[in-house]
């Protein structure tokens, strides 16, 4: 009986996902997932036979995507974030490429300085913005915070499987720090930000799988700024920087919140690699 090749097995997958309105590209991440093989190989091997032990887990796995909208990173445990790998599970948020960029503006606004920083990161979840930052600024010292302690299990698993060096702290946004008097010169954070009007508009990937609570906001999505720059007149240090991911209308809200605060701040806006209102950065 001659064994189906991989070929056969991609384009059955392609034509299932899209039959169901996903994209069939996953297809490809899940294939060389249950292959444990690298990506320019995989194309390599298109004629090659695939054995049936890994045709039966691989089709399991596309239709339970196909059908129910699980996050292909929840299938394999496991999502990219500016080139490493991080474990997610459902208690976390899976990293989207639009944070690294946010990551990115923390390093380039961290090598301008010449004394070691601190960095607190708030909300951490999965930890990818305060492991990344440890990683990539080996004298500052980062400090990352959540009220979830799964996501801080997730976050410490990802820090010690990356040898970052980072403390976790559990507590709500920058109430631990403000306990152990810490003071910080970047506070960096991508809260929850989305209204609970525009729930019914989020794919099924999202609001069946993200934990809510890194999701919404009250307030119509502010609430968790509001509370965060609050907070931080007890955390930051004079001349200290805020940096927050927002959701693409809330530029001028999140603005106004730290104008009231800090009246003198030096606030921009930074529109992502979409040309979409991205990243507020605050010079207080």
């Amino acid at each position: 009986m001659e064994q189906t090749k991989q070929y056969e097995v991609l384009q059955w997958a392609s034509l299932f996902l899209e039959n169901h309105q996903r994209e069939p590209k996953v297809a490809e991440i899940l294939l060389q997932h249950y292959l444990n093989i690298s990506r320019s190989k995989f194309y390599t091997m298109m004629r090659d036979p695939i054995a049936e032990d890994v045709i039966k887990l691989f089709k399991s796995a596309i239709k339970q995507h196909a059908t129910s909208g699980i996050p292909v990173q929840h299938l394999i445990g496991y999502e990219m974030f500016y080139g490493r790998e991080f474990a997610v599970n459902k208690h976390v948020l899976i990293p989207r490429p639009e944070t690294e960029e946010l990551v990115q503006h923390v390093i380039q606004t961290a090598g301008q300085h010449q004394r070691p920083l601190t960095i607190v990161d708030v909300g951490t979840g999965s930890g990818i913005i305060a492991i990344t930052l440890a990683l990539e600024l080996v004298h500052a010292t980062v400090y990352a915070t959540d009220i979830s302690t799964t996501a801080l299990e997730v976050a410490q698993k990802n820090a010690e499987q990356l040898q970052a060096n980072v403390t976790f702290l559990e507590g709500d946004f920058l109430q631990p720090l403000q306990k152990e008097n810490i003071q910080a010169d970047i506070v960096v954070s991508n809260p929850p930000y989305i209204a609970r009007a525009e729930e019914a508009l989020l794919a099924d990937t999202v609001k069946n799988f993200d934990p809510e609570l890194a999701l919404f906001a009250e307030d119509n999505g502010l609430a968790a700024y509001r509370l965060i720059i609050e907070q931080s007149k007890k955390v930051a240090k004079r001349h200290a920087v805020l940096a927050f991911e927002i959701g693409d209308a809330q530029s001028e809200a999140v603005r106004s919140l730290i104008k009231e605060t800090y009246p003198t701040s030096n606030v921009h806006t930074i529109k992502d690699i979409n040309k979409k209102d991205r990243i507020i950065y605050a010079q207080l």
